[in-house]
């Protein structure tokens, strides 16, 4: 995809500093980084956005593993985030607390919803917060997970509760007495 792009020099320059958490460009800059003259709507913020189907560079950068930040077409310039790093920082975290989503990393895309697929062939990468509660409580066997979580007994109080706050609430409003 980037390779074939008029953009591609973008995603080389965006990989080789895969180091950097974020990388303040100009549109100047990105014109001579790639040799190409952006288009005149770059004048608008939604032509920055991270909507991948919104044009060729918009899937140059997100495959660099960065997204677009403090755009600020006025001035002509903005930020690119790395959200590669920031997915191994938390990665790195995660495993520091003995939190390890490994083994759920991938999936074939066609396991995917819909919406979330970007090739029916290619994998999809797991945000790794996927499972960062798995086995932190459990249900007893035989719970009812559809009962009440209150009796009616408690329910009717709670009612007769809220009642008189309500009635309270209208009383103060109006300020008259009942």
């Amino acid at each position: 995809m980037t390779g074939k792009s008029k953009y591609a020099a973008l995603g080389r320059y965006l990989r080789e500093h895969s180091n950097a958490s974020l990388i303040p460009m100009s549109f100047a800059e990105i014109e001579q980084l790639t040799g190409v003259t952006l288009p005149a709507s770059k004048r608008y913020p939604a032509w920055w956005s991270n909507n991948p189907s919104n044009n060729p560079m918009t899937k140059v950068w997100l495959a660099a593993g960065f997204r677009t930040e403090q755009v600020d077409v006025a001035a002509g310039k903005l930020v690119f985030k790395n959200d590669a790093k920031e997915m191994r920082e938390i990665g790195d975290i995660t495993r520091e607390f003995g939190l390890d989503f490994t083994r759920d990393e991938t999936v074939h895309a066609a396991e995917e919803p819909r919406e979330f697929r970007q090739n029916a062939n290619k994998p999809v990468t797991r945000h790794p917060a996927i499972g960062a509660l798995k086995g932190t409580f459990t249900i007893e066997p035989g719970w009812d997970l559809t009962r009440p979580s209150l009796d009616p007994e408690e329910l009717a109080e709670w009612e007769a509760s809220l009642e008189r706050k309500a009635d309270l609430a209208e009383t103060g409003l109006s300020g008259k007495k009942q």
